[in-house]
């Protein structure tokens, strides 16, 4: 007997390599994910310019970040060029955006200035869709082999009224269907399925009742690994996480001799792993 759905993902056309190089842009559930990617070693850039929630302040990020890339090196990772693939995850948190009244640009930050100044408006899908289509367009001329994985957040907004936050779910999830059958290199991932349907139950929330929990984006997490996650990742891992596991662990005497047989062992084998591959940095 069943007592909840199972959301069908279907199986991308490439998987995610040890240690590859990523690029999260979105919103706050982009920082929770990129977060899990880091301590796992993934050379990730987690939201480069701070959190991003619509599909027009991603594509304000893609440009900055490749420009900035361009002149510079020190913006968390390597160049983004063509020399290493990069797979670029974009969670998509709204639809609605806040146009400055001066000049009529759509701002990524009120920056505290007063509401009277900005215009609050609704993207179409069409819009966020050319948006999303323009930023993969600019990763792919300059890293031809880059793959894209689209995801809806699913935090809720309660500011707009819970039916105007699915509206704006609605929009989002027909805009990045609408990109992945346009691009061959992009996918999209179940985040907000997941959480709606497998998730179905409070308890999965945090106590404001509309941001997921912990336990649930481990669960996406563990989604996410299953689908998208090579072999050779997966036995990485399981490698990796007991020496992650080690660093963390806080003894009640550092000082002691079997503490610092503990650690000379640890070191072993992050030497072994690096071994097999050169580019983990501890």
């Amino acid at each position: 007997m069943k007592f909840r759905t199972e959301v069908n993902i279907d199986k991308p056309t490439f998987s995610i390599r040890p240690l590859e190089r990523m690029l999260f842009v979105g919103s706050c559930f982009a920082d929770n994910i990129g977060r899990r990617f880091l301590e796992d070693k993934f050379r990730a850039v987690v939201n480069p310019y701070g959190v991003m929630y619509n599909p027009v302040s991603v594509l304000h990020t893609v440009k900055r970040f490749v420009e900035d890339s361009r002149q510079s090196s020190d913006v968390g990772a390597s160049p983004f060029d063509g020399s290493e693939r990069w797979v670029c995850v974009f969670t998509l948190g709204t639809n609605h955006v806040y146009r400055l009244k001066e000049t009529g640009e759509i701002v990524d930050n009120c920056r505290k200035r007063p509401q009277r100044l900005f215009q609050e408006e609704e993207l179409t899908i069409d819009q966020c869709r050319e948006a999303l289509s323009e930023a993969v367009g600019i990763l792919e001329k300059i890293n031809p082999e880059v793959k894209v994985i689209v995801t809806v957040s699913p935090i809720r907004y309660a500011k707009y009224g819970f039916h105007g936050s699915q509206l704006s779910k609605a929009t989002l999830l027909l805009a990045a269907d609408k990109l992945c059958r346009e691009h061959d290199n992009c996918t999209y991932f179940s985040a907000y399925e997941i959480v709606n349907d497998e998730l179905r139950d409070y308890r999965f929330y945090k106590e404001d009742m509309l941001h997921p929990s912990e336990q649930a984006v481990s669960y996406i997490w563990e989604r996410f690994s299953e689908f998208y996650f090579s072999k050779e990742t997966s036995s990485f891992l399981d490698k990796w996480r007991p020496i992650k596991e080690a660093l963390g662990h806080k003894p009640f005497n550092p000082d002691a001799e079997e503490y610092k047989l503990f650690m000379l062992r640890t070191m072993e084998r992050i030497k072994e792993l690096q071994r097999l591959y050169p580019e983990l940095e501890v």
